[in-house]
């Protein structure tokens, strides 16, 4: 909606002087001496006003000059089409006041975060979506508040077209309210900003609108409002789908693009009737129009941020199924999986969550209904947009027949993760995106609890969340490279870089060491409090602090949550709490805190440049044991760098045991010589010490090792127990750390030696369990599955093949072999992904063409994945070089899948050196097209330099950097410092590491 042009304000002051003067002009009969006086007057009135009008003219043009300056240059002064308000340059009018003055001085288009003079209220949002062409157009109409006097309107768009545009005051007496004048209107590119400038400042408390048209195209590179595509027999269909987060909703509509302005949305698109659309609340109306179009009018949301907003425009079919309480749950995705009933499983897990965490928190789910959209091409895993949670198909769609069980659970946890963030991102929103924590640090930690619920059997918040949260932050957090995990988000370009492991998967093991510290039923009511209080709101880590502290006063419980997790929040790292005797003092202990860190270098220098700011409040669990039994645990609060505590008895055979079940977010060293009575534990009674504890040793001792904190031969001397152990995770545990070892050894002389140690160690286990059958494959999904049993032996055939286990090697060949010659694959779905890679890595160019021939054939998205990462395991160059390109220069690849081809490649020894050229060679393309996805880039990063262990491969690390100019820059860092590890780790310990080996009897 346009306003129609009005003159300039130049040109309105001059023709002003000039009719004032006429009017004071009284014509009649005068002499002719008058009349010569009175020509002479109008000469020089006419003079006068001229040079009034060329004055005037002057300062005008001049200060738009200066305007254009502030506008950002040629694109503010491009901007005159119609419904700009005016034509005239705009001139720092006075008639606002000062406000406008200081407003236009301090240019608030060129911060980095929008004005607070506004605050939205409500969008009508109004689309026409064009899939013949992939273009879209739109009119948004946004009413909102103003909060401080202000001459300017400051929106986000990026990469839209706008068109007309027309502000209203809804405070007017008129029934339409009043116009408000426009005076200019541009882009700011830099800031991802569109500016309106208004004649007269807009007053507080009042409300206005502003209307823009806008169009813009549908890209496809999977965010904003993209296009993504699919086959149905034979056919290439598409669909547009959005993707907001973080910082996206700007390029789909002009809007206030910040987490803390939340608002109401009513939303209609108008679409070819062959297409669905979907969006965060059910239709409310459909029309078909003249054209034959379809519009379809959903209903107004409730308050929410921007990144929440999603619609999609689709030709997928649908499964529904409704809950107790009413909520209509429907799953979309392209008709051939639904008719497969790929869809089943994850409908009727969400059915269940809902209920679950309804339950949990003592909050109803605040829609009618949740609609689960499964596409072919996402950037990530899933986005939990409120109502419309979009998935990429490998994260929802299941099919039991041909699915691992690995598989199955991470579905199963993606699933749980994007549910509950429901609440805790949805209705509950962190205020601003350094506290983003907030909300992925529970959806992480409650992906554990959740899916207990769902299968209590499995156990996984007190198990698996260990090996797959805890000991992989740390790793991660141990660096000198890392960050706090409430960080300063300034610029734009930080928003990205908060979302890391260190967010969801630290924020998780911090939430589970406050809930522990709680306990459970304290925790839930702290946490039904925040949301309650906070619902359809922001809030930041202060409100959930107050609101947990209330609930453990209430139990008469004095503890201060801020003063004790501001310390685990706000700076960077964990703790290494050493436990010794206290020899001085009978029944004592000693107990020391240091900053765990790898990097030798930063732990010698910490004191001068940290000071004292490495300094925690541990909650620390402790526990005695000897050779039958161990003793409760107690709790002890450490705050201070040294203390000493009074235990109970001990003699020299007693053993000292901290963190019980991996709690705490923390690593526990204790003297060598309980290290030796917790190794004579292992290896003569196991049991006396949990499994959660058997794999949090294994993690502590094998990083403390790597870091510096052990001897070498400490890690190795502790897991010679292993042939005795009989559950998962401590197995789990140790497989991540010999795979950690394996990637520093595999190319130097003596690896053999390492490889032939954990042979021996694996070899008992491998003979007992044996292989799977298949029989009963599709009974044995994850509703029936044996967790323990089936991981474990997966686990162990996986360390069998991949340290060259001859008869594991000759087991995966002969399944390949039969699968070829019969046309019937044959190979249980839980080991089909070590099959497929033992036997390509170790079979001819055939095989290799079979399983891409397979892989393109597939119509399952799990047995896909797994055919796909079985390519890049072959040792020959060619045709790893071959798949490296055919990833990125064709559609053969899904976009989400290049980067994991680039890693697989990397990971295999025969490729380490090709993943790494072609990552150099094609970086400029890879971070065009991935540098804006969350994760993307620092997840490429990371896997293709993990592996990098000389100096030479460390000297072209750094200097592809620097010759990259700088993008990327945390990633990068943190890959620097990997490698300078990697490196010096074989220059400190390799020659140890080995020379213990050639003196072990089990080497």
């Amino acid at each position: 909606m346009g306003l129609s042009d009005s003159p300039s304000a130049g040109m309105r002051n001059g023709r002003g002087l000039s009719d004032q003067w006429a009017d004071s002009v009284v014509v009649r009969p005068r002499t002719t001496e008058r009349h010569i006086t009175v020509h002479k007057r109008l000469v020089l009135g006419f003079a006068l006003s001229i040079l009034t009008l060329i004055v005037v003219t002057a300062v005008a043009v001049l200060l738009s000059v200066r305007f254009d300056d502030c506008a950002g240059g040629p694109e503010g002064s491009a901007r005159a089409g119609p419904g700009n308000g005016s034509s005239a340059k705009f001139n720092g009018s006075r008639d606002g006041g000062g406000g406008g003055a200081r407003e236009e001085e301090t240019q608030p288009w060129r911060q980095p975060r929008l004005p607070v003079a506004l605050r939205p209220r409500h969008y009508d949002l109004r689309l026409a979506v064009h899939m013949d062409n992939f273009t879209f157009s739109g009119e948004v109409s946004v009413e909102f508040e103003c909060v401080d006097a202000t001459k300017f309107i400051v929106l986000h768009a990026d990469r839209l077209e706008v068109g007309s545009v027309a502000v209203f005051s809804d405070h007017s007496k008129k029934p339409a309210g009043g116009v408000m004048r426009v005076h200019r209107r541009f882009h700011h590119p830099a800031s991802q900003v569109y500016v309106i400038a208004l004649h007269r400042e807009m007053k507080p408390t009042r409300t206005y609108r502003v209307n823009l048209t806008f169009e813009a195209q549908m890209e496809n590179e999977l965010l904003g409002f993209f296009r993504s595509s699919y086959t149905l027999q034979g056919e290439r269909r598409f669909l547009a789908v959005t993707q907001f987060s973080p910082t996206h909703a700007r390029k789909a509509f002009p809007c206030f693009d910040e987490p803390v302005y939340k608002a109401t949305f009513r939303l209609s698109l108008r679409h070819d009737p062959a297409y669905t659309s979907l969006a965060n609340m059910p239709v409310e109306s459909s029309l078909v129009e003249e054209d034959g179009f379809l519009t379809n009018q959903f209903a107004r949301t409730p308050r929410m941020s921007t990144y929440y907003l999603a619609w999609a425009v689709c030709n997928f079919t649908y499964l529904e199924t409704e809950t107790d309480s009413g909520i209509t749950i429907r799953l979309y995705a392209r008709p051939d999986a639904i008719a497969s009933g790929a869809g089943n499983y994850a409908l009727q897990i969400t059915k269940r969550l809902l209920g679950f965490y309804q339950d949990y928190f003592n909050v109803q789910y605040s829609l009618p209904k949740l609609d689960l959209l499964a596409v072919p091409k996402h950037p990530y895993a899933a986005m939990e947009n409120w109502g419309l949670s979009v998935f990429v198909e490998q994260k929802i769609l299941l099919d039991p027949e041909v699915s691992s069980f690995s598989y199955q659970m991470e579905l199963t946890m993606v699933v749980v993760h994007e549910i509950c963030h429901q609440w805790f991102g949805d209705l509950v929103t962190p205020v601003w995106w350094e506290d983003v924590w907030l909300k992925e640090g529970f959806a992480h930690y409650f992906e554990y609890v959740g899916t207990d619920f769902l299968f209590p059997k499995w156990n996984m918040e007190k198990q698996r969340f260990l090996t797959d949260v805890l000991h992989e932050v740390m790793l991660l957090d141990g660096l000198a490279s890392s960050h706090p995990i409430s960080q300063e988000v300034v610029q734009a370009t930080d928003i990205d870089r908060v979302f890391d492991w260190i967010a969801y998967k630290k924020g998780a093991a911090l939430i589970r060491m406050l809930a522990n510290v709680m306990g459970e039923p304290v925790f839930r009511r702290g946490l039904n409090d925040y949301l309650m209080t906070h619902m359809y709101g922001n809030a930041a880590r202060g409100d959930l602090w107050n609101k947990l502290s209330e609930a453990m006063r209430a139990e008469r419980k004095d503890i201060n949550i801020a003063a004790v997790m501001d310390r685990w929040t706000l700076q960077m790292g964990y703790p290494v709490v050493t436990i010794s005797r206290n020899d001085s003092w009978e029944r004592h202990v000693t107990i020391t805190q240091q900053h765990f860190i790898y990097q030798q270098e930063g732990r010698s220098r910490e004191t001068s440049f940290n000071n004292n700011s490495f300094q925690w409040q541990i909650p620390l669990t402790l526990a005695m044991g000897n050779g039958t039994s161990m003793s409760p645990e107690t709790i002890i609060w450490v705050s201070n760098k040294t203390e000493t505590h009074r235990v109970g008895q001990m003699d020299d055979d007693t053993w000292l045991l901290g963190n019980i079940n991996q709690t705490g977010y923390f690593r526990v060293n204790y003297d060598l010589h309980n290290w030796r009575l917790l190794i004579t534990q292992l290896l003569n009674n196991l049991e006396v010490i949990s499994v959660g504890n058997r794999a949090g040793l294994i993690d502590d001792v094998f990083n403390l090792a790597r870091a510096g904190y052990l001897p070498q031969s400490i890690p190795l001397q502790l897991i010679g127990y292993l042939p005795q152990e009989r559950d998962f995770l401590p197995w789990h545990a140790a497989s991540r750390a010999l795979y950690q070892l394996d990637k520093l050894l595999d190319r130097t002389e003596d690896y053999s030696l390492f490889s032939d140690y954990v042979l021996k160690q694996v070899a008992a286990s491998y003979h007992r369990m044996g292989w799977p059958s298949n029989v009963g494959a599709a009974e044995g999904s994850i509703m029936q599955a044996s967790y323990q049993t089936e991981e474990l032996q997966r686990e162990v055939i996986m360390l069998a093949c991949s340290f060259g286990n001859k008869h594991c090697h000759r087991q995966a060949v002969s399944q390949i072999s039969d699968w070829i010659s019969s046309n019937k694959n044959r190979i249980p779905p839980n080991v089909r992904d070590i099959v497929y890679c033992t036997g390509v890595s170790l079979m001819d160019e055939d095989v290799w063409e079979f399983i891409w021939m397979k892989f393109h054939s597939s119509t399952a998205v799990s047995e896909k994945k797994v055919l796909l990462e079985a390519l890049t395991c072959s040792d020959n160059g060619f045709l790893l070089n071959r798949l490296l390109n055919l990833s990125l220069s064709s559609d053969l690849v899904p976009d989400q899948d290049v980067i994991d081809v680039i890693i697989h490649v990397g990971r295999n020894p025969h490729g380490r050196h090709l993943a790494w050229r072609y990552f150099r060679d094609k970086w400029d393309i890879l971070n065009a097209r991935y540098g804006e996805a969350l994760f993307m880039n620092s997840k490429l990063i990371s896997g293709v330099t993990e592996f990098l262990n000389t100096e030479t491969e460390l000297t072209e690390l750094k200097e592809f950097i620097a010759a990259s100019g700088g993008v990327a820059g945390p990633a990068f860092a943190r890959a620097v410092e990997i490698v300078e590890a990697n490196v010096r780790w074989h220059s400190l310990h390799e020659r140890h590491f080995f020379q213990w080996l050639r003196k072990s009897p089990n080497g």
